[in-house]
């Protein structure tokens, strides 16, 4: 017999003159049962579960406790329990042959799977299952556990499941709409306000490295394997690891290595895209795909709840918005670690690859720089050809179309000046004004006879019939016209944004006046893609052509 030695044999357990049992107390406490007012929570306590059950075994002489079971904090709608599994252990090597827990509840709220421990399982194993406050007794009143009460006790407590599943969600996903952090843990680099659980604050120590990470990505264009070298070199905890150490927080990170709290690209890479540094909560990213079945599944992002500006940010964002540019981009780095300034910017005109960087020694034993097709390289110079260039005639090629440019947005935002204080712009925002001012008379004006409406029908000018039909329809024309004003706001303001995005975005270009050489931070705010031809010309795509709106 495996286990601690019963004096119980589990072969006279089917005996009706049995005298002694050797008894599994099982105890349950899920979270749900904390949410079911302060009575209830004390009556589902571990403790006041225990002191029933060892009351219970004080006044029958023939039960005797092999073991008590305890699972705390786990649902009842599945038996993965540890305790539980602990329990059938025992029952399969003979060591218990009774079951006793507070209620059926306790058991489960799985109305299948507790129906099948009752009826079946236990059965079939010769286990007597005994349910205090249900009166369930099945060896000194076998009918108890077969009468319609247990199915219907056990559909009721899976029927409570469900509902109290349901009101949880409900008050996350409202919580989650207003900001709320839910989470256990923040992110690296926050921790919960003592005074509010579910407002994060800024932890400086770790906040240090978050602001670290972005800088070293923008302004050094280190890849994020260079960024984990620094920081393992520097002796910086990852972050669960400073969770655990640092915080003393209870922290489990499944894919980790008992103590190994070395840095890896995939943590730099989360920190790097998640927007919580610039002050926003971004929550359900996951969900459970029933409340019977706990299997994780991923939402899709658009399906995210993100509400912003809700707590202090690490970084600003310019910053975080470089980042997220940096990482859409080809982040194919040298051995060196340092991301190449034309990474994930040049493509093959033709089949729209990547061009792929080589170096080559002359005659004279000079060693240059060239990109050539990634297409042609990697697959087959049938599917396309060379399209070689030189790193030397890149740049200088890249330098002045970039000078030039820079001098056409400076003259562009003097056009646009122009154009932001001509006549015909005032002109357009007061006709704006007027019509508002119009309509918004027009409400006043059916808002009065719809107060009228009401005298009339009592002073039996009108019917009842011809009151509710005038009223509905006076609502109708108020709610039109107030979808015009609201039209008409709406128009005003993405002008005004349209003005105070172009003044904000040609500002963070005339920086790059007088360039006299170019680097990555220059290329990635200028340029989003390089087109290069066969014949060594290449094709500039600039971000302004999409990005710059002109007021009409």
């Amino acid at each position: 017999m495996a286990g601690r030695k019963s004096k119980y044999s589990s072969e006279n357990s089917n005996n009706k003159d049995t005298k002694t049992w050797s008894v599994a107390q099982y105890i349950r406490l899920s979270q749900e049962d904390n949410d079911t007012g302060v009575d209830k929570q004390e009556s589902n306590s571990i403790t006041s579960q225990k002191a029933l059950l060892n009351e219970f075994i004080e006044e029958h002489d023939d039960l005797i406790v092999y073991d008590t079971y305890v699972d705390d904090g786990y649902t009842g709608t599945d038996f993965n329990r540890p305790g539980f599994q602990r329990l059938l252990e025992d029952m399969r090597n003979g060591n218990i042959n009774c079951v006793l827990v507070k209620d059926l509840s306790r058991l489960g709220r799985n109305y299948i799977e507790v129906g099948n421990y009752i009826e079946q399982i236990f059965p079939i194993f010769n286990i007597r299952f005994i349910a205090i406050n249900d009166n369930v007794d099945s060896f000194k009143n076998p009918m108890s556990s077969n009468t319609i009460l247990v199915p219907f006790k056990n559909l009721i407590n899976d029927e409570y499941a469900r509902d109290t599943s349901i009101k949880i969600k409900s008050a996350l996903n409202g919580r989650k709409k207003k900001g709320e952090f839910i989470g256990a843990f923040p992110a690296y680099g926050y921790v919960k306000d003592k005074l509010d659980k579910h407002k994060l604050v800024i932890d400086q120590e770790s906040a240090e490295i978050v602001r670290r990470i972005f800088e070293w990505k923008v302004n050094e264009g280190l890849g994020n394997l260079a960024i984990c070298h620094r920081l393992n070199d520097m002796g910086v905890l990852n972050p669960t690891g400073y969770k655990r150490k640092r915080l003393n927080q209870n922290y489990n990170n499944s894919k980790m290595k008992e103590e190994d709290y070395s840095w890896c690209p995939s943590t730099v890479r989360n920190i790097l895209k998640n927007d919580v540094y610039i002050g926003n909560v971004t929550q359900g990213k996951r969900k459970v795909k029933s409340y019977k079945i706990h299997k994780v599944e991923q939402i899709p992002e658009d399906e995210w709840v993100t509400v912003k500006n809700m707590h202090e940010p690490i970084i600003d964002k310019e910053l975080f918005d470089k980042a997220q540019k940096l990482r859409k981009v080809d982040t194919r780095v040298q051995n060196t670690g340092i991301l190449s300034m034309w990474a994930g910017i040049l493509r093959c005109s033709d089949c729209g690859r990547a061009m792929h960087k080589k170096y080559c020694k002359n005659a004279s034993g000079t060693v240059y720089e060239y990109y050539i097709c990634g297409t042609y390289r990697k697959k087959s110079n049938k599917l396309c050809t060379k399209h070689t260039l030189k790193k030397e005639e890149l740049e200088s090629s890249v330098l002045d179309a970039v000078k030039l440019h820079i001098e056409l947005l400076i003259d562009i935002e003097y056009i646009l000046e122009q154009v932001n204080k001509t006549k015909a712009q005032k002109l357009a925002n007061e006709n704006i004004e007027s019509i508002k001012f119009s309509k918004q008379k027009e409400v006043e004006k059916i808002s009065n006879l719809k107060r009228n409406l009401y005298e009339d029908w009592k002073n039996e000018y009108i019917t009842k019939e011809e009151y509710l039909e005038y009223k509905q329809k006076y609502e109708r024309e108020i709610e039109k016209i107030k979808e015009i004003i609201e039209n008409l706001d709406k128009q005003k303001e993405k002008k005004e944004e349209k003005i105070k995005n172009n003044s904000k975005w040609l500002e963070n270009f005339k920086k790059y006046k007088n360039i006299s050489e170019l680097d990555r931070d220059i290329i990635t705010a200028l340029i989003d893609y390089i087109e290069v031809y066969e014949n060594k010309k290449i094709r500039i795509h600039f971000k302004f052509v999409n990005e710059l709106d002109l007021i009409s």
